[in-house]
């Protein structure tokens, strides 16, 4: 059950959309490589890498990060009350939730073996870090101390040890 006051404010509102935006474009662009192999005879869109295993890996990357999603939108569901979380994957990782959302957007790109997916899924990347250090400037404002000490508990945005 969702925090029945909480209501994300526009401009947040506006951020979702452009989160997973890449997601919806990898899903649309993505199928269009082999339509295009069969109708044009044309290779451009293909990853330059063995299609089974680029395929497979693509497979378990989507896999591993909809599981992560999934556990993330469990864990926030029930613990999230209008406080600042700083357990489960919190203790890691300050923006879980956009973490599974570019490994989802990997895992489909590599899945689709689509070069125009994969660039997307890569453009995702500094889109979502420059939205995550918008965000935390507005979770600075709003749990002010509180969330200046768990950034410096917690060093580590969306990937471990790079950003």
């Amino acid at each position: 059950m969702r925090f029945r006051g909480y209501k994300p404010p526009k401009e947040l509102r506006v951020l979702f959309i452009v989160h997973y935006a890449p997601l919806l474009l990898i899903i649309l662009i993505g199928p269009l490589t082999p339509i295009c192999k069969f109708w044009y005879h044309y290779d451009l869109w293909e990853i330059p890498l063995p299609m089974l295993p680029t395929i497979i890996v693509g497979l378990l990357i989507f896999l591993g990060g909809a599981i992560f999603f999934m556990k993330w939108e469990m864990f926030w569901d029930k613990t999230y009350k209008g406080q600042l979380v700083t357990d489960g994957f919190f203790k890691y990782i300050r923006h879980p939730h956009y973490s599974s959302l570019l490994i989802i957007g990997l895992g489909l790109a590599l899945f689709f073996y689509s070069i125009a997916a994969l660039a997307i899924a890569l453009i995702a990347f500094p889109i979502m870090a420059w939205s995550v250090i918008d965000e935390e400037k507005r979770l600075l404002k709003q749990y002010g101390k509180e969330y200046e000490e768990y950034m410096k508990k917690v060093k580590w945005r969306l990937i471990p040890g790079i950003f």
